[in-house]
């Protein structure tokens, strides 16, 4: 099979084959999803098995409007859930709630009682679940464990063969995926930072628990990307913390083929060499996120044995970054 490229106005046809229980790519504002029917559970099933993805790892459900989420989340949390969808929806936000009884299957809750629920800031996903009439499970388009597609083709790269279709709309917008919040806890929990901080969600939330949980090896996470190894490319991924170090750090792997990650400004310092592929991360902490996924893709599709890529503070939305980057360098720092 080959993977079929649709245009963002080929709406009709990427329904289609939902309807016909197939898998299509979509693309939001955060990073492109695998999309199918979220009420068949032989479908869902086929999600995990195109991406390679853990069975009790849980999927989003994306929606079109707070409405379709009442059909299937315990409607008592309507209170809390609804202030932060009308501050935050259509946005990179997604919210943990219990479900109804029978609601949705564990394909989808991995086998938990609670489901997750976003409502995407992109025109054409948000038609193409009005159209389709139902909503969609959406993991990230990617095989599992490797870094989030940002563009159609690095879908492709990773899926071609495997899904039936690519809705394209071009680059994403944000480039790390959703804050996921829970709201089944006594106080709401981040479970996974994004673009909306703590901060943002203690305007409408009175108290947020930003501790960020640890899964335990038998333990079922609530969320994606909290238990599995996650974001990583092939290269192993060094974080160069200052930029004061970044000199220190192309000295120590100089000799190797190396892929370099930083700001315009940090790369200016560094002298090209045969061995060295650079990419820009931009000026700021927004450039660098939207770029950070599709850096690590491009430069491991160059071959190199060592990425160093710039570190930013989690202060000023750098938590997202830092927390997506830590994942892809199994926590790898550079030390002098």
């Amino acid at each position: 099979m080959e993977t079929e490229i649709l245009k963002n106005t080929q709406i009709a046809e990427a329904v289609k084959f939902l309807a016909d229980g197939k898998l299509v790519a979509f693309p939001t504002e955060t990073v492109y999803g695998l999309g199918a029917d979220a009420t068949r559970p032989d479908v869902v099933k086929d999600v995990y098995a195109a991406k390679g993805r853990p069975s009790d790892n849980p999927l989003i459900v994306h929606v079109s409007s707070p409405e379709m989420v009442w059909k299937y989340a315990d409607t008592s949390y309507k209170p809390v859930a609804e202030k932060l969808m009308n501050k935050f929806w259509p946005g990179p936000l997604t919210i943990i709630m219990p479900i109804q009884a029978g609601a949705l299957s564990k394909e989808v809750t991995g086998g938990l009682t609670t489901a997750a629920f976003r409502m995407p800031n992109n025109k054409t996903t948000l038609s193409l679940i009005e159209t389709f009439g139902k909503p969609i499970v959406g993991p990230s388009a990617n095989t599992s464990g490797k870094p989030s597609p940002t563009l159609a083709k690095h879908v492709y790269h990773d899926l071609n063969g495997k899904i039936s279709a690519i809705l394209d709309d071009g680059p994403t917008k944000i480039g790390v995926e959703s804050t996921v919040i829970d709201l089944s806890t006594a106080i709401p929990a981040v479970l996974r930072p994004g673009m909306i901080t703590v901060e943002d969600l203690l305007q409408v939330l009175d108290n947020v628990n930003s501790d960020h949980h640890k899964v335990a090896a038998g333990e079922t996470p609530k969320a994606p990307g909290m238990k599995y190894k996650h974001y990583a490319p092939s290269a192993q991924v060094v974080i160069v913390d200052k930029t004061e170090d970044f000199s220190d750090a192309v000295s120590m792997y100089g000799d190797k083929k190396l892929g370099i990650m930083a700001t315009d400004d940090i790369l200016s310092t560094i002298a090209d060499e045969d061995n060295f592929i650079k990419f820009s991360l931009g000026n700021d902490i927004y450039s660098a996120s939207k770029e950070l996924f599709a850096g690590l893709r491009g430069l491991d599709g160059k071959g190199v044995e060592y990425i160093l890529a710039q570190g930013f503070p989690d202060a000023d939305h750098g938590e997202a970054y830092r927390n997506r980057l830590n994942k892809s360098a199994g926590q790898k720092h550079f030390t002098k």
